[in-house]
């Protein structure tokens, strides 16, 4: 007879466990917007501002309906083409659209995070995009 050592699996966590209830701990940091969701958002703005459904925005900028759509949801990520098509099809130019959401990026960051330490801010106003 041969003898097998038990099977236990040895679990390790992910996160470090959760404070017990009523301990004093830190609030959590706030979660930085996604680009794609900031983009959808004011491109849905921007249509509902001129009052025109997804379907004419969508056609104008020869796009599927469907896809306009989960790019205003922030569920895709669109290219730069599908996004100049769109922004041109709400009489607007790639760098306004790209304005409008930096805008809605400072905007929404600044009230709820303040700049790291020793790190640099720019105070232009000005898009900066790095690859």
């Amino acid at each position: 007879m041969t003898t097998q050592a038990p099977n236990h699996a040895r679990v390790v966590p992910l996160r470090p466990p959760a404070a017990p209830a009523g301990a004093d701990r830190p609030p959590a940091p706030a979660r930085e917007p996604l680009w794609r969701d900031l983009v959808g958002d004011v491109l849905r703005r921007e249509r509902l501002a001129q009052q025109r459904t997804l379907k004419d925005v969508a056609e104008t900028a020869r796009i599927s309906m469907p896809y306009l759509s989960e790019i205003e949801r922030g569920r895709k990520e669109a290219s730069s083409e599908v996004l100049a098509a769109a922004a041109r099809a709400l009489g607007l130019g790639l760098g306004d659209l790209l304005a409008l959401t930096q805008g809605e990026l400072v905007r929404l960051t600044s009230r709820t995070a303040a700049p790291a330490r020793g790190r640099p801010v720019s105070r232009s106003g000005g898009l900066c995009l790095a690859a």
